[in-house]
């Protein structure tokens, strides 16, 4: 099995963290939580020992963060990320606290959404981003840990502005090409002609594009849609990413489970 392929884990309460990801053969995950009730130093030590009893390797912390969030093209701008001024105070104390228990895990990052990031750099919505990005940004790096966004809600050129507007070293993207289809916001492949530099982690999902401009397109099992997986990994390859591909799949059930499997065999080959 490559090491380098992985699903995503999400945070028990109690109980077990990884025992889908084992049975499947893997050993890599990124670990997601919506509940910052959970990041306690009890429960960090809880899951580092299952770490370390299935020598499982997690990539980085996927924090969730308070309030609604709506994965469309219409509330979505109002409701996701760090972007609506109502929740943006909540989820920075959520994303720094997101930091201190990665750090508590022993992990190098976290990441999240940061919502429908403004495109004109003179919108004010704009700088006040930059400032909160730049507070959880301070805060994780004296945890010795690193922010990245995950894209999908913004245009590459845009994601890479606030990168460069903020202007801290431990900044990066969790690339998931899918979502970049998902919202219409730009080709994957093409994108990494922008950021390709900046990318540390991807998500392994496919999509296609919106055919009805209110709502987003529609997710499918990697290799079925858009991305183009075999080029768009030949590019990463050849810009130097050595970083996890991380299986995300957003149905639920046995045919998630089946597309899972389906899709770690895909990845074997495509990296062999």
């Amino acid at each position: 099995m490559n090491p380098r392929i992985g699903v995503m884990a999400g945070l028990a309460a109690d109980g077990p963290c990884f025992e889908a990801l084992c049975a499947a053969g893997l050993n890599c995950c990124q670990l997601v939580s919506w509940n910052p009730e959970l990041w306690t130093p009890a429960c960090a030590q809880r899951v580092k020992a299952e770490i370390a009893a299935r020598n499982v390797r997690v990539t980085a912390f996927w924090s969730g963060y308070p309030g609604p969030s709506v994965w469309d093209l219409l509330d979505g701008p109002r409701t996701l990320g760090l972007v609506p001024a109502e929740y943006r105070a909540m989820r920075v104390a959520a994303l720094k606290h997101a930091a201190d228990f990665a750090r508590q895990l022993g992990l190098p990052a976290i990441i999240t959404h940061l919502g429908f990031i403004p495109e004109e750099p003179a919108n004010p919505l704009f700088a006040e981003l930059v400032a909160a990005v730049r507070e959880i940004a301070l805060h994780a790096q004296q945890q010795d840990v690193a922010f990245w966004f995950e894209t999908g809600q913004e245009t590459p050129v845009t994601m890479l502005r606030l990168i460069e507007a903020v202007g801290t070293d431990n900044l990066g993207i969790n690339l998931d090409p899918a979502n970049l289809i998902l919202y219409g916001k730009g080709n994957p492949i093409d994108a990494l002609d922008v950021f390709g530099a900046c990318v540390r982690n991807v998500h392994a999902k496919d999509a296609f594009y919106p055919t009805d401009p209110m709502r987003l397109g529609r997710e499918v099992k990697v290799g079925d849609g858009r991305v183009r997986f075999p080029e768009f990994v030949r590019r990463l390859e050849e810009l130097g990413f050595h970083g996890e591909y991380i299986i995300e799949r957003e149905i639920s059930g046995a045919q998630q489970q089946r597309d899972i499997i389906e899709t770690i065999s895909y990845l074997e080959r495509l990296l062999a």
